[in-house]
């Protein structure tokens, strides 16, 4: 009886202190990454609930012979590790468009725009200083569904600013 009390008060603990972190109400910033081209994203969180959030992302990269912009959604669920150190996961979906203006490189696409969806995942770190400052390492496999269909491992970095 005297174990089952024990590993009851250590659940208890250890559920306590999972849901004691904060989650800004409100982050935006910047995502470097670069995944198949894709450059940096302009990134927006927004608090949901205790441990979970949604992440918004817009990312676009331009070249001399193509043009792309992917919008980005995910729920996260976030979990304290010490202090204002996170690690937070979860799934997400979004679309993209890519705009070729291929001239002379086969097949010969002139201004032809592809539309594609995309499945996501994110898993990461984070530190959220005492200053309105949250910095983040991610990394975010996304399987495209309708453009060049494969999968691609992105890792970023992100800096927010929390309000």
């Amino acid at each position: 009886m005297k174990k089952v009390i024990f590993l009851f008060t250590i659940i208890s603990a250890l559920t306590w202190q999972a849901n004691s972190q904060e989650i800004s109400k409100n982050a935006i910033g910047l995502r470097f990454g670069d995944s198949d081209g894709f450059g940096p994203e302009i990134n927006y969180q927004r608090h949901l609930g205790d441990n979970n959030r949604l992440e918004l992302g817009l990312a676009w990269h331009s070249k001399s012979d193509w043009n792309a912009v992917k919008l980005t959604g995910i729920y996260q669920w976030v979990w304290n590790i010490d202090g204002g150190f996170n690690w937070y996961a979860g799934p997400g979906a979004g679309i993209g468009f890519v705009s070729y203006d291929y001239d002379d490189v086969p097949p010969f696409r002139d201004n032809e725009t592809d539309v594609f969806a995309f499945i996501t995942g994110d898993i990461g770190i984070e530190y959220n200083f005492d200053i309105p400052l949250i910095l983040s390492l991610d990394m975010r496999p996304q399987f495209n569904l309708g453009y060049r269909d494969d999968v691609s491992f992105d890792v970023g970095l992100s800096a927010r600013y929390q309000f």
